[in-house]
């Protein structure tokens, strides 16, 4: 790509990759070493005032900034004071810590920077030590998720870059094939399916017979159905004959494997998008759930198993350690999200109410994380992140094989990032989004600390033989031209954007 282009993503030279090396959690700090760090190019703003008014809203600026940061250093202190004495049982100096990191709060801004993050984790220590203390903290989200992660999904390129890099690993995978399944674990308000259905009807040769079985919550409501009959009209608008069935359960680790609707002769594709963190408790016998679902897609043999997560290390047993790596993971988080923010306003994008809304859902979908991973203690405890390099061991322990991603899979992802976050961020402060690629995974990073991380799994031929079985030619022989569903009328892409 020129550079004169408007937006680009630049590889970094090694020396820059590796000062910022030591923000990112391993193994993705070696790869920012090798320089494989992409980082977005986007045009700084034009200067509108004079030079002498500029300098002086520069050096007041830079005045506030240097007082929040003070009292920045000093409530992470505070915080990180009063989390540490919990652990040890010393009630009283956690009190005393957090009621000092009260007073800084209040001088702060809670709209933006140190402040904007600081109240969640005030709130979650306060919880902790006296969970009466909670009925006085705003509600707490929904049961039903959906709309949280809508918002969340307009908030930021986190869950797209989630989305455009799994359905890249699924068209490798089904290339060819004229009957194709995904089963997606979580599937939501199903805001992944439509590129996957627009990429293939431009697929040469025409668009195989696809079928997607959403998986939801038993107690998900009307919100499937409503998804499945959008994805439907959304299909047949573009003439890909297309299947939609759901599936309600209260667990995953409770699906039994013909409860999916696997076919001999379809091409098979298991999609897990921020779901399987959650299967990392451990009942009384000491089995996690996770190993039921590994177990269950090992044993349909899928071409990919495409899996998201954030690359954090919140499942640590003492409180200090979790405390201190959602503390900074979440800084992260906020700080990027403000970018997007920013960018709307700069953009006039957030028009009425909606900039308000989106940013408070979206907020509230990282609160509850945060108050879980905080407060949340033994199988209480639901929001359970681990870092790449732990997912990696996991499956690979449940004979499943990483299918890599590679240098063009990193350029895919970042072209479908500068397209997601086009009319999303605006200014300077954007050019902090990068994908990172290491051994064969991606990840979306901010300012060079990860934040999601992408890989792609297949069966391991060796484990699957030493199991006794026969690998299934899941290769189509011949495409079904009928179309699931009835729905006339052209489908509304921004209905599911």
């Amino acid at each position: 790509m020129s550079d004169n282009t408007p937006f680009g993503w630049l590889p970094m030279d090694p020396a820059t990759a590796a000062a910022l090396a030591g923000n990112l959690p391993h193994p993705f700090s070696a790869a920012a070493a090798h320089g494989v760090v992409y980082y977005l190019n986007l045009p700084q703003p034009l200067a509108t005032v004079s030079t002498a008014t500029a300098a002086a809203v520069v050096a007041r600026q830079q005045r506030q900034n240097e007082e929040e940061d003070a009292a920045g250093v000093r409530m992470v202190h505070l915080l990180l004071t009063s989390a540490g004495a919990i652990q040890a049982g010393d009630h009283s100096t956690a009190q005393d810590s957090l009621t000092q990191a009260r007073s800084i709060l209040a001088g702060l801004p809670t709209s933006t920077g140190i402040g904007r993050i600081a109240r969640h984790f005030v709130d979650a220590l306060a919880q902790r030590i006296s969970p009466a203390s909670a009925a006085a903290l705003p509600p707490p989200p929904p049961p039903v998720l959906a709309d949280l992660h809508n918002h969340f999904y307009n908030a930021g390129p986190y869950l797209k870059f989630a989305f455009s890099t799994a359905n890249k690993a699924i068209l490798d995978a089904f290339r060819g094939c004229d009957r194709v399944h995904v089963v997606d674990l979580g599937i939501m308000q199903g805001h992944q399916w439509p590129s996957l259905i627009h990429a293939f009807s431009r697929r040469h040769g025409g668009p195989p017979h696809l079928r997607i079985t959403g998986v939801g919550a038993t107690a998900s409501g009307d919100v499937l159905a409503e998804v499945g009959r959008r994805l439907r009209q959304f299909a047949s608008s573009l003439d890909v004959p297309f299947t939609f069935r759901e599936v309600r359960v209260d667990a995953l680790d409770g699906i039994p494997g013909w409860m999916l609707g696997v076919v001999p002769g379809e091409a098979l594709a298991i999609n897990s998008v921020l779901q399987l963190h959650r299967l990392l408790a451990e009942d009384a016998d000491d089995t996690a759930a996770i190993d039921a679902v590994l177990r269950l897609v090992t044993s349909l043999q899928p071409r990919v198993f495409t899996v998201v997560e954030q690359e954090a290390d919140h499942n640590r047993p003492a409180l200090l350690e979790r405390f201190t790596n959602a503390l900074f993971h979440y800084a992260s988080m906020f700080d990027s999200m403000e970018a997007v923010m920013m960018g709307h306003r700069l953009r006039g994008g957030l028009a009425g109410g909606f900039g308000v809304v989106t940013r408070a859902l979206a907020e509230a979908l990282l609160r509850a994380e945060i108050l879980d991973v905080v407060c949340g203690e033994g199988s209480a405890r639901v929001e359970r992140h681990e870092p790449m390099v732990r997912w990696r061991e996991r499956l690979a322990r449940a004979g499943l094989a990483q299918v890599l991603f590679g240098p063009d899979e990193a350029r895919h992802a970042a072209a479908q990032l500068a397209l997601a976050t086009r009319m999303m961020v605006a200014g300077g402060r954007s050019a902090g989004y990068g994908i990172v690629e290491c051994d064969g995974a991606l990840a979306l990073a901010w300012h060079g600390r990860a934040l999601y991380a992408a890989t792609a799994w297949r069966v391991a031929t060796r484990w699957w033989a030493a199991a006794g079985n026969a690998v299934r030619d899941e290769g189509g022989s011949g495409r079904n031209g009928s179309s699931g569903g009835s729905s006339n009328g052209r489908g509304d892409w921004a209905s599911f954007v």
